[in-house]
């Protein structure tokens, strides 16, 4: 079931969604070379704690996972890219850090994700030589190419279908198992979003609706596989991976992004 929200209710997520904003940026600055894993997952729950926000995660038990999350940031890196579960690791220069923050605030859901390269600046085109940075700008691409077509009145398969150009011409698979979703009330709402699509298909966005959108994908294969415990999911092949999220609000007046800090309404 879909529900749509009032622009009053959009707000409302746009404030937990500027605070989404705000820890990831934390969370990215703080992630340098010798930095252990937990200590971002740490700084997180901080984070959430001071705000009185609650974390999405924490007791998340979907199907594939060994019982509840029992964490509040997805942390991947490198060949991971979904669901990373918190382990101890100490970043080295260049490893590549995906980053996944979702959470509630007075009961309203934004989810946004990121990926950093450790030790190098974020300006990743300015390294266009460099397979990583690469990689990590075609997902962000994608994602401003999917949200720019994110029209009311157009469809889901618009989304898609901008998000798959982007992977197509950079030379990257897309893998249509994982994509966006709804979100609101709850972490995971319909409809889902795909990475891959054909413009004019797919459900018609009105106005209201709530997505995050999400291209993510790997530097060679589109085929996944599972750690032992179910929960994070790598590039079969090993190779590096980048993920990139908004949750983007359906308007009269075109997409409102309302995890980037600056252009939700009321900031």
């Amino acid at each position: 079931m879909i529900e749509l929200k009032t622009p009053a209710e959009i707000e409302k997520i746009a404030v937990t969604g500027r605070f989404v904003a705000a820890v990831l940026a934390d969370l990215s600055r703080r992630a340098q070379p010798g930095v252990d894993v937990m200590d971002l997952e740490h700084r997180a729950r901080d984070m959430i704690a001071d705000r009185g926000a609650q974390s999405c995660y924490w007791d998340y038990s979907p199907s594939f996972g060994d019982g509840p999350f029992r964490n509040v940031v997805c942390l991947s890196v490198n060949d991971g890219v979904l669901h990373g579960l918190p382990h101890p690791h100490v970043l080295a220069e260049g490893d590549v850090l995906t980053l996944d923050f979702a959470v509630s605030i007075d009961g309203w859901v934004a989810d946004a994700a990121t990926t950093v390269q450790v030790g190098f600046d974020d300006d990743v085109a300015s390294r266009p030589e460099d397979p990583d940075a690469r990689l990590i700008d075609s997902t962000r691409r994608a994602l401003d190419e999917g949200i720019a077509a994110a029209l009311p009145g157009g469809t889901l398969g618009d989304i898609g279908a901008a998000i798959g150009a982007v992977a197509a011409a950079d030379g990257y698979r897309v893998n249509t198992g994982f994509g966006g979703h709804g979100l609101g009330r709850t972490m995971h709402e319909d409809p889902h979003v795909p990475n891959l699509g054909r413009r004019g298909h797919g459900m018609e966005l009105p106005p209201g609706l709530v997505i995050a959108v999400e291209p993510w994908w790997a530097i060679g294969t589109e085929e996944i596989v599972y750690d032992p415990d179910g929960w994070t999911i790598r590039s079969a092949d090993g190779s590096n991976t980048a993920h990139s999220e908004h949750t983007i609000a359906i308007t009269e007046d075109g997409p409102v992004i309302l995890t980037d800090g600056r252009d939700a309404p009321g900031h």
